[in-house]
């Protein structure tokens, strides 16, 4: 498993919460996707062996969250609790 930090603009409503994990969920290969609100970070933890950090901000993106970097657990120790 490898972990990566999205960071995006904050978000504006806690609906964005749901829409973001629910959507991350559902990529084959994501064990675990949480929201930082208030921050604007999405930590999410996957098998990289069958997607990558790219394609999950790309379906960020596609969902109207612009991912501004990314960071993998090479870059930075990530707590998914």
């Amino acid at each position: 498993m490898k972990k990566a930090v999205l960071t995006m603009e904050p978000f504006t409503c806690p609906s964005c919460i749901k829409k973001i994990e629910g959507t991350l969920l559902k990529v084959d290969g994501v064990k675990h996707a949480k929201v930082l609100f208030n921050a604007g970070k999405v930590r999410i933890e996957f098998d990289s062996s069958v997607t990558n950090v790219d394609a999950l901000a790309d379906v960020a993106t596609r969902l109207g969250y612009p991912v501004l970097s990314t960071k993998t657990s090479k870059d930075v120790a990530v707590d998914t609790a």
